[in-house]
């Protein structure tokens, strides 16, 4: 039975760390700022498990026009409210050399009993992520494109990695966000589901037995959202430029109505075992753009840059249908090697090499990533 076209809105959030801009370090927001950043976005804005993150959003869009008023506005009216109080906020996964133990969890019911259930792993949690929610409107839809979007999941990471150090230390990842991901329940790549019915029933075990009270606890790189009718993409490290969130923003919508458009076809992506496609997951949050991915049909590694030519040239025509051409080719451009993650370690190499300390340097990488944060362009 053909499946009408779905919506194709879609929206992005982002969890941003906050620093002190005298000390560059993890700082907890103040109460006053937390009430005016409610104040001037409303339900668009939410404080995050610690004190030093927050999380905003755009409302739901079609056009990549909008997504992009919404998100530098966004960015600029946090930066400006962050700055009354002498902090900035940074689009990174990770604070170059913060420490999260030094910062307390948010004072809410939520995450206290998010604390007590995740033990010695939640005082780790200083990571920050980018989401991206697709509106597919028809269920057993949405969990067919996970099915296939598996796949693509590592080309989405490769492109966001903003997380190379963790606690002062160059961790040779080009997103050690994952890693700590890794040590939550739930997370990872899903397995293949059959039928909605077949999700909920994993989720009303968990549910009934008392382990979590809802499937927003399930954590997995993409998931049904548990609040709204889309297929919400999680496995992505927040991005430093506006600009290279869209673009992956982009990306990913034009994946899902390609997904869906051979499937108009009679067609579907080939789905590969968890255990080959989490080998790519590892591959791109260790190389990133400069490394390779596995092409499962062919069975060879190929260089990131050239797979990435393909998947453009497969979602062409989806991305002229969503009017969003310009956005997925600056995916070229992040990928030759201009990641966060890539300035990150460019800039601190570059201060080292001037004879600046090792945590003179990491001061340097907070400050780039201050300013890209609050670019508008």
């Amino acid at each position: 039975m053909a499946v009408a076209e779905p919506s194709f809105t879609f929206g992005i959030e982002e969890e941003y760390h906050l620093v002190d801009i005298a000390t560059r370090n993890l700082a907890p927001a103040p109460p006053e700022l937390m009430s005016a950043c409610e104040a001037a976005l409303g339900s668009q804005f939410s404080p995050e498990f610690l004190r030093s993150q927050i999380e905003v959003g755009t409302r739901p869009v079609t056009r990549i026009a909008d997504a992009r008023d919404e998100l530098i506005r966004l960015r600029s009216t946090v930066s400006r409210l962050a700055a009354e109080h002498g902090l900035a906020p940074i689009a990174a996964a990770t604070h170059p050399f913060g420490s999260a133990a030094s910062v307390s969890p948010t004072d809410k019911t939520r995450y206290h009993n998010l604390a007590n259930d995740l033990a010695g792993i939640a005082r780790r949690l200083a990571i920050c992520g980018m989401h991206v929610h697709v509106g597919i409107e028809n269920r057993e839809l949405r969990i067919d494109v996970m099915n296939q979007m598996r796949y693509f999941l590592p080309h989405l990471l490769v492109l966001s990695t903003s997380s190379p150090f963790w606690e002062g230390e160059d961790t040779g990842l080009k997103s050690y966000r994952l890693s700590m991901m890794r040590e939550l329940p739930r997370t990872g790549l899903p397995g293949r589901l059959s039928s909605w019915d077949e999700y909920a029933g994993v989720v009303d075990v968990l549910v009934g037995a008392g382990v979590i009270e809802d499937a927003s606890k399930i954590w997995w790189d993409i998931r049904p959202s548990s609040r709204y009718p889309t297929l919400e993409m999680r496995i992505t490290d927040v991005c430093t430029r506006a600009a290279d969130a869209l673009a992956i923003a982009a990306l990913y919508v034009c994946i899902c109505r390609m997904l869906w458009r051979m499937r108009r076809q009679n067609l579907s992506w080939r789905t590969y075992p968890v255990f080959l496609l989490e080998e790519n997951r590892w591959r791109a949050q260790r190389y990133g753009a400069s490394g390779e991915l596995f092409d499962f049909g062919k069975g060879q590694l190929i260089p990131f840059a050239a797979l990435l030519d393909e998947l453009l040239a497969l979602v062409a025509e989806d991305a002229d249908a969503l009017g969003c051409s310009a956005e997925i080719m600056h995916t070229r451009t992040i990928a030759s090697g201009d990641t966060s993650a890539d300035r990150q370690l460019a800039r601190f190499a570059s201060a080292t090499a001037c004879g600046k300390a090792h945590s003179a340097a990491l001061v340097e990488v907070v400050d780039g990533l201050i300013e890209e944060t609050r670019l508008t362009s």
